[in-house]
């Protein structure tokens, strides 16, 4: 299936998921024959301020994790070949967005790929013209993806899909940090608007 049809299939699924939550560190199966959520991270992710990580924007910049300390910041793992979770999380984060009106603007919103084999800047500069301009995307090689989940205390899997096919499991919660870098909170996937834009106001206090 092409990249651009998955896109279009994820986007449609939006409207029709049903509710669902994952607590903190969960993961999801993100593709066909979905398992149930697996097991718990075993701890909080640090400050920002403490993680040696850099990446590549989808803009083709490098980007140094630590230096998001000083702003308040919304971060997601995710990929662009995610039939269901990525898409709708991404669509609910524009909708977040666009509810906190001007006071979004003081967010730094991230989505960091998983699957940076496919996930070239290219790749994630054409997905994130679906949702809010607001969203940075982020790539990186392997091994620095590797640090990045490591360093947030995220779970990300490749599982085998069929001979030329994979897909990805991963943690699915929005990751909230404080101005001063510190962990605030977690909104899980498909957590109710009403939940939702709350616990981004108290990060932006």
């Amino acid at each position: 299936m092409s990249h651009s049809r998955r896109l279009l299939l994820g986007a449609g699924a939006v409207t029709a998921l049903g509710t669902g939550t994952l607590g903190l560190g969960w993961w999801q199966v993100d593709g066909p024959g979905a398992a149930q959520p697996a097991s718990l991270s075993p701890s909080l992710p640090p400050p920002l301020s403490e993680m040696d990580v850099t990446l590549t924007d989808h803009r083709g910049r490098r980007v140094t994790i630590s230096d998001w300390a000083g702003r308040p910041s919304l971060v997601f793992f995710g990929f662009t070949y995610c039939p269901e979770v990525c898409p709708t999380t991404l669509s609910d984060i524009s909708l977040w967005l666009d509810g906190l009106g001007a006071e979004a603007d003081r967010l730094n919103v991230a989505l960091i790929t998983v699957d940076p084999e496919r996930d070239t800047v290219a790749a994630l500069a054409d997905y994130l013209t679906y949702f809010d301009p607001r969203i940075t995307g982020h790539t990186g090689t392997p091994e620095e993806i590797a640090r990045a989940t490591e360093a947030f205390r995220v779970r990300a899997e490749r599982q085998p899909l069929g001979e030329d096919d994979y897909t990805m499991d991963h943690t699915s919660g929005v990751f909230l940090f404080r101005a001063d870098g510190s962990f605030g909170s977690i909104i899980d996937y498909h957590e109710d608007r009403a939940f939702a834009l709350p616990k981004i106001r108290r990060v932006l206090t």
